[in-house]
């Protein structure tokens, strides 16, 4: 190349590393060591003895584990090179994952739960010598209070899926303590509505009714109404839905499950347009959830952990999850679950490095800079609809012409009829420029989906790459559509089909039954 360099082009020239790197078993040597374990001091060994003897014989090892032998310097190529194989949220505009709310995780935070005070910590540690983190449990639920209006919360949930769960079985405590357990048997939610909320009913045993939009795109009210009787134990509603469309009506939903004795459950998992501005339990609510993974800041972590927090009404407060942290005068404590409680959902009373970081997250913005990320999320989330649909090919179905939330479905429905091409094979074809789109929206209520929620974190210019990525590939789909078909192409794997997922009979889910299906067991 000839100087001057010529300038950059609009859309970003990616291509992903690839290593061809193997297992870090395959790279195993004997011998080698990353580290020298410092030997047991004889005093220590003279005061504890020889522990491993007093096993029972059959939890002792016969053999020690078969774990990789490598030098530090090996093992720091080895993750940095598989580090350069995968696209994150540090990396990409991560705006492809609507419904997860994919924003900005302060790194001072991973510094803070870093620290020897938090990385010493033992769940079962006397209270006595916790009580900062303590405190700062206590602290982070009082908070989620004020912004929910719930009268108490829980952490005690480890995700937002098991903070759901907890609704429902508080839901299902509440009524059997009312003597009303066997007369409701049903719980109503909306078909855009977190897909979890109709599956944790489901699984507590109840018949889950599901409503559809009215004519005009919104939840339906009237429907609704014709759907309550003395038999609904519930209705479970997220609020703005997937579609990031706010339901206006939703007090009027309230009142009219509680017109029939029925309880409201608000999944808050796309809060992140709503903060400081509307609150649960001033809609009539009686117990709602928060994903601390999405809205407050802290990582999703690859699917996990997260954390969960359940705010209820002062009426719904015996049935909450724990153990629980309390506050006696100066003190914090952990309380077990109380009589009337559900008992614990997960370990412990919360999943503490997550909790530190979502605490950090609000001290830090204050309740005004609450309210700001809510309005800049919806200001982001109606720019980027505006760029989306002068996209040929794209729409966003339902409540047409007006504005949404904090994300919005599309569909490439128009465009798929034009060219053949799908959604599915779009986001694969999104991932040789650098960018993450995914299609799993079921149900697949909208044809050929895709949701894009911006968040505060992304600036104008990040919003217009994403956009012009779209608009290219979709550009692409009308001109040279097997470029997308066969995409991707410029990835660390390239184009895959089917047939491997499709057959259980082919899976090998660790890399030792893999061994084992295909070269035998002494491989492994």
């Amino acid at each position: 190349m000839s100087l001057p360099v010529a300038p950059k082009p609009a859309l970003r020239r990616f291509h992903q590393a690839s290593w061809d790197e193997p297992i870090i078993f395959e790279l195993s040597t004997p011998g080698e060591r990353g580290v020298l374990v410092t030997g047991i001091e004889p005093g220590v060994r003279d005061a504890v003895g020889d522990v491993v003897s007093e096993l029972p014989a059959g939890l002792r090892r016969q053999a020690p584990p078969a774990l990789p032998e490598m030098g530090q310097m090996r093992v720091l190529k080895h993750y940095l090179r598989l580090s350069q194989e995968n696209l994150g949220a540090d990396l990409n505009v991560d705006i492809g994952q609507g419904t997860c709310t994919m924003k900005y995780a302060p790194k001072v935070n991973e510094q803070l739960i870093r620290t020897p005070g938090l990385t010493a910590m033992h769940p079962l540690q006397d209270p006595a010598d916790a009580q900062g983190v303590l405190e700062i449990v206590w602290q982070t639920e009082r908070m989620l209070a004020e912004i929910s209006g719930m009268d108490e919360v829980s952490l005690h949930t480890q995700g937002g899926s098991a903070a759901i769960w907890s609704n429902i079985a508080m839901i299902r405590a509440f009524h059997e303590a009312n003597g009303e357990g066997e007369q409701r048997r049903e719980v109503i939610t909306t078909i855009f509505s977190h897909p979890s909320n109709a599956a944790a009913a489901k699984a507590a045993g109840y018949d889950v009714i599901t409503l559809y939009p009215d004519a005009d795109g919104y939840p339906d009210l009237e429907a609704l109404k014709r759907a309550l009787s003395p038999r609904t134990a519930a209705i479970m509603v997220t609020n703005p839905e997937d579609t990031g469309i706010y339901n206006p009506a939703i007090k009027e939903w309230v009142d009219a499950a509680h017109g029939v004795g029925a309880l409201a459950s608000y999944d808050q998992a796309n809060a992140n347009g709503i903060l400081g501005i509307t609150r649960a339990r001033d809609a009539g609510f009686d117990v709602c959830h928060f994903n601390l993974h999405k809205t407050f800041g802290t990582p999703h972590a690859c699917g996990g952990p997260g954390a969960g927090a359940n705010g209820v009404s002062a009426a719904l407060a015996p049935f909450l999850p724990g153990p629980r942290v309390a506050r006696e005068g100066d003190r914090f404590v952990v309380r077990e679950a109380g009589e009337q409680s559900i008992g614990a959902v997960a370990p412990f009373f919360g999943v503490i490095p997550n909790i530190v970081r979502a605490y950090s997250w609000m001290m830090a913005l204050g309740a005004e800079g609450l309210r700001a990320v809510a309005e800049i999320a919806v200001l982001n989330n109606n720019y980027l609809m505006k760029k989306v649909l002068e996209i040929p090919g794209a729409s966003a179905p339902y409540a047409t012409g007006r504005r949404r939330i904090e994300q919005v479905r599309y569909s490439w429905q128009d465009l798929f009829e034009d060219t053949g091409v799908t959604s599915e094979e779009i986001g694969i074809r999104a991932s040789d420029f650098g960018m993450h789109y995914w299609t799993s929206h079921h149900p697949y209520v909208v044809p050929q989906p895709f949701t894009l929620e911006p968040t505060e974190s992304y600036s104008m210019a990040e919003l217009d790459e994403y956009a012009a990525v779209l608009a290219e590939i979709a550009r692409e789909a009308r001109d040279d559509a097997e470029t997308v078909r066969t995409a991707p192409h410029r990835q660390t794997v390239h184009h895959t089909h089917h047939d491997d997922l499709d057959d259980p009979e082919r899976w090998a889910i660790t890399w030792r039954a893999y061994q084992r299906k295909y070269f035998g067991d002494a491989a492994a």
